[in-house]
């Protein structure tokens, strides 16, 4: 199947998902609570590509999901609220939000070769499960990211209903956190690809920002959650027990699972990764160490 197929198929499947959703919000029954509306439309849309992965036998037609839903839902429920919060800071959330979006869609629509190549996690998950395998691709490929998601998303609410404080400090510093995590990953994603077009087999990558982490990218995804979690801080300081619950349970999926499976790959397939992992600091971005010289 071609790119250009694969990529109709994956836009087909996204206008049933969002249509499902949106048409759960605008006619479904209420909850009384706008954000446990949003999540109900949010699994209802998950489920739809869900059934779309199956149909393709291809759980990363989800891939996209994560990037392309967060501003989509926040417009619905800005709609829905109208002018329960502080514009001037909802239009820098959005904005913000926006930058990030297109960014990783941008990437994900460079990096996505078609329908028939898979994310190779995703094969290695359900076979674990065994017969469950199914549960399996529902729950952790598909709707755990997306229960993720939305709790990242939950500063955002704050900052539509809550309008209490007007701008100030703290979302100046919010936006330039956000806006210098997505350059981070635009970065860091560049230099990989770079890196890949002309690197020897088995040679890891250690130049530019991975010199400085083993995960730039992935560090750069969290702090773009953390930056909307300082956004709701701003609306609602009262709120801050929770607001960064989302960005942390972020960091919490890139430690005990993304980085752990990525790094056993690295060093099953490439030789020198070990000598990566001694020098260059795990995840957060800081001068290398120094490689130590013996004298015989």
């Amino acid at each position: 199947m071609s790119k250009t197929e694969s990529m109709v198929r994956v836009g087909i499947a996204y206008v049933l998902a969002f249509g499902a959703g949106g048409a759960w919000l605008a006619w479904g029954p209420r909850t009384g609570q706008l954000w446990l509306d949003g999540l109900i439309a949010d699994l209802i849309a998950t489920a739809v590509v869900f059934a779309a992965s199956r149909v393709h036998k291809n759980s990363s037609l989800y891939d996209a999901y994560w990037s392309v839903l967060p501003p989509l839902l926040m417009v619905a429920w800005w709609v829905r609220i109208g002018d329960g919060g502080d514009r001037t800071r909802a239009w820098l959330v959005l904005g913000v939000m926006v930058f990030w979006a297109v960014r990783l869609t941008g990437n994900w629509l460079y990096a996505f070769p078609g329908l028939h190549h898979e994310d190779w996690r995703y094969p290695m998950l359900r076979a674990r499960a065994g017969r469950a395998e199914a549960v399996a691709d529902l729950m952790g490929i598909h709707v755990f990211p997306t229960l993720q998601v939305f709790a990242g998303m939950l500063p955002v609410y704050v900052v539509l209903t809550n309008s209490d404080r007007g701008i100030g400090w703290l979302d100046i510093v919010a936006c330039v956190v956000g806006v210098g995590a997505v350059i981070l990953e635009f970065l860091a994603d560049l230099q990989m690809y770079r890196f890949a077009a002309q690197r020897r087999p088995g040679q890891a990558m250690d130049r530019g920002l991975w010199s400085w982490s083993r995960h730039p990218n992935y560090f750069g995804e969290f702090t773009f959650w953390l930056a909307l979690g300082l956004f709701g801080l701003a609306a609602a300081p009262q709120d801050w027990w929770w607001v960064f619950l989302g960005a942390i349970g972020m960091c919490a999926m890139f430690q005990g699972a993304s980085i752990p499976m990525m790094e056993q790959r690295s060093l099953e397939r490439r030789p020198d990764y070990q000598d990566v992992i001694d020098r260059v600091p795990r995840f957060v971005p800081r001068p290398p160490r120094k490689q130590r010289e013996f004298v015989a």
